[in-house]
């Protein structure tokens, strides 16, 4: 037979303590792994975006130099006589 302990319900509320704070703990550590997988995806989004900006800009600084270029060759002075 099991005897009740005086002290009974002060166990009852640590043990239910203690499971609340254990799932909280649970919860706050699947929340953050979930904020740590987005912000990574967000990063890597930047930083193809970045990359893509870079290529395009170094592309039109590229054209614009051979325009520049060729532009140049083809003004040349009149050879006079």
């Amino acid at each position: 037979m099991l005897l009740l302990s005086p002290f009974s319900p002060f166990t009852v509320a640590k043990i239910a303590g203690l499971q609340a704070t254990v799932l909280l703990l649970i919860t706050l550590l699947i929340k953050a792994q979930v904020q740590i997988k987005a912000a990574s995806a967000l990063g890597l989004f930047l930083l193809a975006l970045q990359t893509l900006v870079f290529l395009a800009a170094a592309g039109a600084l590229g054209l614009a130099a051979f325009g520049g270029a060729a532009g140049a060759m083809n003004c040349r002075p009149a050879r006079t006589v």
